[in-house]
């Protein structure tokens, strides 16, 4: 029969004693872009319904659509989905075989950040 009794061994490394890395928490941050901008095409969704519905389901989308959090919600859309858009491209990258080193794939998802965030300055400000 199986020791019951596994002693004080960790089962897993802890928070406390694991280093997130870049390629780690990149990664991530793609997972969570992705179900983010789900909620961001619900409102647009909305927004073309109440438009199809009527002038009064309209104005209280578009109000909110047009507020300070919807605005908000679009523009970190907007981040988020040339984040996620960038994330997918460096697989793509690793899907051939290249930039599989520590070091090229850390730098990899450095330049993920920063060109989404210039990405994004560029089609709010342009766009």
């Amino acid at each position: 029969m199986a020791d019951v009794n596994r002693g004080n061994r960790p089962l897993s490394p802890h928070l406390t004693i694991y280093r997130p890395q870049w390629t780690s928490m990149t990664s991530i941050l793609v997972r969570i872009s992705g179900n983010a901008l789900i909620v961001a095409g619900l409102m647009i969704v909305w927004w073309f319904v109440a438009a199809a519905t009527g002038p009064e389901a309209f104005a209280r989308a578009n109000g909110f659509v047009t507020s300070w959090f919807g605005d908000l919600v679009m523009f970190l859309s907007v981040l988020a989905l040339w984040y996620h858009t960038l994330g997918g491209l460096r697989h793509l990258v690793w899907d051939s075989g290249r930039m599989l080193d520590v070091d090229k794939s850390e730098m990899a998802g450095q330049m993920m950040i920063v060109m989404a965030v210039l990405l994004t300055i560029f089609t709010v400000v342009v766009v």
